[in-house]
């Protein structure tokens, strides 16, 4: 049994269609075959049975019962030349039109008729061979009328009839696994597509979306592959700008350092003049801090290339506790800025060292467009029970309106943040880590007069 599923496996989808669908027509050809069969032979049967008895009844409410007459009286007066006809007494003794020679079939259930134990009987029975229906009704006291007829004719209906039906029932079972299969192959015209686009990818790449028609099941699927596809494809496209800008990004700091590599290198050839201290070691440092952009670069880098990472840390987290030790750190480098901070207890599923690497990024960029002596106000604002803003607003110049919907993108930078220090890459990182929290990020004009960039983000109120 299992041998022979394992081969019903290795069958095309389309044949397997066609051989379920054959196998299914069978069945119905089976049992329609089997029941018409049965309600034929009952309906014959009953349409013989009263035919008989209503002969039978006829005969016994005239005159031809009279035992002379009954003796000369031919079958076909009875309107069929295969009826043998006989008046049975009581007691076993009949009279028939030629006597032995064309008398019905007699047993115990015509004498019950004759005896009145019962109103008529229809039975069959065989004689010299044959089969015949024989059926019983009084002829008045003590006797009753015996009517048998050939069932030869009728047999022969039914051979017909069983061998008819299957031959049928086989053509029927045939059709329906030629149109079963038809019908796969119709159906399954938009899986051959999706077949074709799959083998299309694997093969070259090519993220072209196919065709859909109609609105079944098969074409939602066709759908779904197709935003598959576009899914893909916008995912080709963010790793090739990916690499685009961060080679843009990289190619600046690495020329630069290589000048000052190749300057330091030439000033240590025997018989090349010197370097003053002075510009030694202000190439030196040009260089480290080149180093340390380069590192950051490196570093945003990765964690964006985790854009495709599906998940988060899923725990709960105390977003005050991750923002209090963003602004510890941030401290640390502010200089002469000062922080006013409006917290409050929240709590939400998600990555911790994520969340305070994105408020840690709010905070550094709030600190470079700060003034000296500058004020940068956190705040935690609550909408709902459901969803807190976290808002980081500097004192600075501003975002400029056209750059607003941008800052947020990768390696983006306004022209007036072209010459500041950073890798382009911070505010992109916050987003990400927004979207991943089932969040979301804008940026405005604070009240302060600078930036302002809020975040999103799910949780509910921290108790207790």
């Amino acid at each position: 049994m299992t041998a022979s599923f394992q081969r019903f496996d290795q069958f095309s989808l389309r044949g397997r269609i066609g051989v379920l669908a054959a196998l299914v027509a069978g069945l119905m050809v089976v049992l329609v075959s089997i029941s018409a069969f049965i309600t034929v032979r009952i309906s014959i049967m009953d349409t013989l049975d009263a035919n008989l008895l209503q002969r039978a009844y006829f005969a016994t409410e005239s005159d031809l019962v009279n035992p002379q007459q009954l003796a000369s009286l031919p079958p076909e007066a009875f309107g069929a030349g295969d009826v043998r006809l006989a008046l049975l007494y009581v007691n076993g003794t009949f009279i028939s039109a030629e006597g032995q020679a064309s008398a019905p079939p007699l047993g115990p259930q015509e004498l019950a008729v004759a005896a009145g134990r019962a109103e008529h009987t229809v039975r069959t029975a065989e004689l010299d061979g044959h089969p015949y229906r024989v059926a019983a009704v009084p002829a008045g006291r003590g006797q009753a009328l015996v009517i048998a007829q050939r069932l030869d004719p009728t047999q022969q209906v039914f051979t017909k009839l069983g061998t008819s039906l299957p031959i049928v029932g086989g053509v029927g079972v045939v059709l329906a696994g030629l149109a079963g299969v038809a019908v796969a192959r119709a159906a399954l015209r938009p899986v051959d597509r999706l077949i074709d686009a799959t083998e299309r990818v694997a093969a070259t790449g090519d993220l072209r979306p196919i065709p859909v028609e109609g609105t079944d099941e098969l074409a939602r699927l066709s759908h779904s592959f197709n935003e598959m596809l576009g899914a893909l494809a916008a995912s080709r496209e963010q790793q090739r700008r990916l690499v685009a800008d961060a080679g843009h990004e990289l190619r600046t700091p690495l020329t630069s350092m290589r000048t000052n590599l190749e300057l330091l290198a030439a000033a240590s050839r025997p018989g090349a003049p010197p370097l003053p201290e002075s510009e030694r070691a202000e190439i030196l440092e040009d260089v480290q801090a080149q180093v340390a952009e380069l590192s950051t670069l490196v570093g945003d880098l990765v964690e964006l290339a985790r854009d495709d990472a599906p998940a988060v840390v899923h725990e709960p987290v105390e977003l005050m506790d991750v923002i209090e030790r963003a602004l510890e750190r941030a401290r640390r480098r502010a200089g002469g800025i000062t922080f006013k901070t409006v917290l409050v207890p929240w709590t939400l599923m998600g990555d911790a060292t994520a969340l305070e690497r994105a408020v840690l990024n709010l905070l550094d960029n709030a600190i470079k467009w700060s003034p000296p002596g500058g004020e940068v106000r956190v705040q935690m604002r609550p909408l709902d029970e459901w969803w807190i803003v976290l808002e980081v607003a500097d004192a600075g110049p501003g975002i400029a309106p056209e750059d607003l919907p941008h800052v947020f993108e990768r390696f983006y930078r306004a022209d007036t943040s072209r010459t500041m220090p950073g890798s382009g890459l911070g505010l992109a990182i916050v987003r990400q880590v927004a979207l991943r929290h089932g969040g979301a990020v804008w940026a405005g004009r604070a009240p302060e007069g600078g930036a302002l960039l809020a975040v999103r983000l799910p949780g509910r109120p921290a108790h207790g």
